[in-house]
Order: structure tokens, then sequence, then C-alpha cells
């Protein structure tokens, strides 16, 4: 292990590389403006990517994704099994997997500006949307039990679910990170760019694991709510200032005001300026553009959220006592543990 103030200090500097990471891409990116694609065709048409895929452009995205996928389980799983315990500083194989998510950050990008298309050119925009929905619905069930779903209260969600969810979480979240960085090519339009640092931020906390720096609460809300930023940004980037921007900066600060700030340590007072807070930006926001009505759109993101956790919830549950009749239906009765 090294000093013990090691992770936290890689933190600080690894936010600062991913910045310059973005930076990097941007540079580098200027010479794939010349890339003929073609017209945009609505929105669940992905725009950039080849009009004329090769084997090569495939074969080259989909090595690199699962060659990073496979790596990062693997160094998951050694942690899991090998160390499995956390610490101030910083554990060798989180050395390791800051070096793996690097050199592949290298590696896509080189493979963007060889080959330029990414998985994008195979599967749904949607999918990519929907991995990043899951991470963060994922979240707030691992949370559940800290800071509650509502105002503070838990939903009654299972120990069993919660603990599950808890233990195996960085396998859906670095999937959620690796499958999203590859989906898209190295380009450098405002929208990638803000994605791509935000991916980065994700690969840097999936690098901490086992770490204290990883359940830093600060900064594991910051990266719940970076995602207000960037699907603010990417909205009002796609359809400018009169578009639907609105619901995305207050539907995320709405699951922020809802269930997040409450896992801060916030006192009663704080928390009620926080909420009073957003509801009066929301108000003046949407009579400012003339579209008081307009403000409850906002709730459409938290209900999804809401919903999906539920969905989660129960998906999980189901597995699990699907796994236990199965466990049970091959154990001896004398044999069987009982939960």
């Amino acid at each position: 292990m090294l000093n013990k103030s090691g992770a936290t200090r890689t933190l600080a500097w690894g936010v600062v590389a991913c910045a310059v990471a973005t930076g990097l891409v941007w540079l580098l990116g200027q010479r794939l403006q010349g890339i003929r694609l073609l017209p945009d065709q609505g929105v669940s048409w992905y725009y950039w990517k080849l009009p004329e895929p090769t084997v090569w452009s495939r074969l080259s995205a989909w090595a690199g994704y699962a060659a990073h996928q496979i790596a990062f389980w693997a160094l998951i799983y050694y942690a899991q099994t090998r160390v499995g315990r956390y610490t101030a500083g910083l554990h060798p194989v989180n050395v390791v997997a800051l070096a793996v998510n690097t050199g592949f950050v290298a590696l896509h990008t080189l493979q963007t500006h060889l080959f330029y298309d990414a998985l994008a050119q195979d599967v749904s925009i949607f999918s990519s949307q929907g991995s990043v929905i899951l991470l963060l619905v994922a979240v707030l069930v691992m949370e559940n039990r800290r800071r509650g779903l509502f105002l503070g209260r838990p939903a009654p969600i299972g120990r069993q679910v919660v603990d599950f969810a808890r233990r195996y979480h960085g396998y859906l979240f670095s999937w959620a990170a690796v499958y999203t960085f590859w989906y898209h090519p190295m380009e450098v339009t405002s929208g990638h760019l803000v994605g791509f640092f935000y991916m980065f931020l994700l690969l840097l906390q999936g690098s901490l694991f086992l770490t204290r720096a990883h359940t830093d609460r600060r900064w594991t809300v910051t990266l719940e709510l970076a995602v207000a930023v960037h699907g603010t940004l990417v909205a009002l980037m796609s359809s400018g200032p009169g578009g639907a921007w609105p619901m995305f900066l207050f539907g995320f600060l709405g699951v922020f005001v809802i269930t997040q700030m409450h896992g801060l340590g916030l006192s009663l007072p704080v928390r009620w300026a926080l909420a009073g807070c957003y509801v009066g930006a929301l108000l003046l926001v949407h009579a400012l553009r003339g579209q008081i009505g307009s403000a409850f759109d906002a709730l459409r993101i938290p209900a999804i959220e809401y919903a999906l956790v539920g969905v989660l919830a129960l998906l999980v549950w189901l597995g699990l006592r699907a796994a236990r009749l199965i466990r049970d239906a091959r154990t001896p009765p004398a044999d069987r543990s009982r939960f």
C-alpha cells in the first residue's frame, strides 16, 4: 500500500489529468473534420459513424472495447478476491487500474484516428444513454439505507438486494463507463468533449476501488450531479436556448433535492434552503421563458429514475430468489442454510 494520503492526492491529480486528456482529445480531433458523414436522420440517429464501415473499422472498435472491458473486470475481481479491504492509500492494483485505463484511452484515440468508427455503428444510441441511467439508478439502490430515497426516508428495498448491489456494482459501473466510452469516436464537438470528460471521471472513480477516496460522499455526489451538467449542456448545444435544457437541469437537480443531498450530513435548515432555491429557480426560469406550465416537465426524470429503482430492485430480488431456490433444490435438506 502507498502512503495513506495517496488515494486522495491521486483523485485530485486525476481530475486534473481528466481535464488535460479532454483538451488533448480536442487538440488531436481537429484532423477529423474532413471525415464524410451521412446527413442527420432524427433523434434515434447517431451522426458520427462512417457511411461505409469496413471490417477493420468494426473489428478495431469491438476488439478494443472487449479488451478494455475484460481487463477492467479482471482487476475488479482480483481486488475483491485478493485485496478485499478499504484503505486511505492506494493498493498496487489501483496503480495498475489507472495505467490500464490510461492505456485504453490512448488506444481508443489512436483507433479513432486510424479507423474512426466506434460501437455506435452497430448498436442503438439509446443503449449508450441507457447504460449511464442504469448506473445512476443502481447508485440510488445502493445508497437507499444510508441516505434514503425520498427526503431522507428509505424505500422498502430488502437488505439482500442492497448488499448485492453494493458488492457487485463495480462490474455494472465499469461496463457502463467502458461501453459508453467506446460507443463514441473521439470527436471534438462540445457534446462529445463534455461527455468524454465525464467518462474520464467515471474511469478514474472505478480505478480507485477499495480506497477511501472511492467512497468519499462529496466526490460521489459530485459524479451523480455531473450528469445534470452534461445533460443540460448537450441539450443546449443540440437545440439552443429555446430547447428542452430546463427539463434536464431541473430534472437531475430534482433528484439531488429529493434524494442525494440527504446523504451529505447537511442540517435541516440548509436542506430547506437548497430546496427553496431549487423551486425558486425552477419557477423563475420557466416564467422568463413564458412556459410556466412546463415547469412540471422537470418531474419526468425523477419519476423515471425512481420507477427504474423499483424495477431494478425487483429484478435483483427475483434473481436472488431464483438462485436460492436452485441452490436449495440441489442441497440435501439437512445441509440447507437459512437466511
